[in-house]
């Protein structure tokens, strides 16, 4: 079975002293290792360095995907000391990797040397200094990590690891969106696949009326605008800097995806329901016609016994649609991973190591990884590895150039578009009320969340 998937607000607590963490924390904190360590004022690769032992055991935080990660290392790597602790990878926007470090900085000591987070915009706090504390993240493009490396991930992949020209983490795995289609229904209709989103909208005009029943998409998700907003350059989400944010949803880009969503969600070929729910599973199965989202909904949604299970050979795959009149195609991303140094390790080169390895290691990123890598190099011998499995109707070429079509527009705040959609929008959107008309509750609720965050809004 081909399997592409990825893994989708804080009170300040009283300080702490360094027993009590220890005395309080359970196995998780023990695990990760409560003792002191001093930092030096500057280290050669551009941020304060612990004092550094080769010899010592590196701690990898995990959630229970790369668990398998974590293992191909160890067995390429014997002679490298690790220990592995399991927590849930901030999945769901838990936020606990940022809640937790919070805890060691006040501890002032206790912090792991790798961590993975299910989340994108982990570096926008992780590249910053806490309560007065050093940033949690290394800096990886001076030196810690080889500019060889760096520059084989695929354009724009290292986008949300970014900040202010500085790298702070590598990405696992790319979730970039696409035209799912079912080619045997399509051609069994005598259906076109659409090369734009108005052919795509007109399309599903034509279905309401010819075979009603059958579905183009859906927009019952929390990630629904990083899929059709994001696709049309809605700057909902435009970080300019570490505490600058832009949104604009009156524009043309936000309102025309959003006009084109009221009038499919009307007919009913886009349905306000979650990929993730039985009645999605009943109600749709055998009559998804196309379907835009991300790379990972392949092994989630159409070759998954437990959802639409798609028989092999029906499967087929189109790039992102451009609007008539951009100059190119554009399109969302929806989740993917991170891999973060700590800059508080004092074996740099062993967590720099791993890092490097879990990345871009064929052992992992071909061989076991479900997810498109987001290291080129191996995203190739991936995609050839899925294609040899006969489960696709077409080439898996489109989700190659997608992964550098998605646009740099929509940037990557310490808030969670998706968390505010789905308590802003969500409701009202399944109560019936118009999109268009919701833009601007939506731009005042994106506006609240960011200045609580500490974000000037533009």
């Amino acid at each position: 079975m081909v399997g592409i998937h990825t893994g989708v607000q804080l009170r300040r607590r009283p300080a702490v002293t360094v027993a009590g963490i220890c005395a309080a924390a359970t196995a998780f904190l023990a695990l990760a290792g409560c003792g002191g360590g001093n930092t030096t004022a500057s280290g050669s690769n551009g941020f304060p360095e612990a004092k550094q032992d080769t010899s010592s055991t590196i701690t990898v935080w995990v959630d229970a995907d790369r668990q398998a990660a974590a293992k191909a290392f160890q067995q390429a790597n014997p002679d490298t000391k690790i220990q592995v602790v399991s927590y849930d990878g901030s999945a769901n926007g838990s936020n606990s990797f940022r809640t937790k470090m919070q805890l060691f900085d006040r501890a002032g000591s206790g912090w792991p040397d790798v961590v993975f987070s299910s989340q994108n915009n982990d570096a926008a706090w992780a590249s910053q200094k806490s309560g007065g504390k050093q940033a949690f993240a290394a800096v990886l493009n001076k030196g810690l990590v080889p500019n060889d490396t760096l520059s084989k991930f695929t354009e724009g992949s290292l986008n949300p690891c970014t900040v202010d020209g500085q790298v702070y983490c590598l990405r696992n795995d790319l979730a970039q969106a696409v035209l799912w289609y079912n080619k045997k229904l399509m051609d069994q209709f005598g259906y076109a696949v659409p090369t734009t989103w108005e052919e795509y909208q007109a399309l599903g005009e034509k279905v309401a009326k010819q075979h009603p029943g059958y579905i183009i998409g859906t927009a019952g998700d929390a990630w629904t605008p990083e899929v059709f907003l994001w696709a049309s350059k809605c700057q909902a989400n435009g970080i300019t800097g570490p505490k600058a944010v832009t949104v604009n949803t009156d524009s043309t880009e936000c309102k025309r995806a959003a006009s084109m969503l009221d009038t499919l969600r009307g007919n009913a070929t886009v349905p306000v329901v979650s990929v993730f729910t039985p009645e999605f599973v009943k109600k749709y199965s055998g009559k998804v016609l196309m379907m835009p989202g991300p790379a990972w909904y392949a092994g989630a949604i159409f070759n998954n016994p437990q959802s639409l299970n798609v028989p092999a050979g029906q499967l087929g795959i189109a790039a992102p649609l451009p609007w008539k009149g951009d100059d190119k195609p554009a399109t969302g991303n929806v989740g993917g991973g991170t891999w973060f140094v700590s800059s508080h390790s004092k074996n740099l080169a062993a967590a720099e190591k791993f890092v490097q390895f879990v990345t871009t290691a064929d052992d992992y990123q071909v061989k076991v990884a479900p997810g498109y890598p987001a290291y080129a190099p191996a995203a190739e011998k991936w995609v050839a590895k899925q294609e040899s499995s006969k489960y696709f109707a077409t080439s898996l070429e489109p989700i190659v150039t997608a992964a550098s079509q998605v646009w740099d527009g929509w940037g990557y705040g310490i808030f969670s578009q998706e968390a505010i959609w789905a308590k802003t929008m969500t409701t009202a959107v399944t109560g019936g009320k118009s999109i268009v008309e919701l833009l601007p509750t939506w731009q005042q609720a994106i506006e609240n969340q960011a200045k609580v965050d500490g974000y000037s809004v533009n």
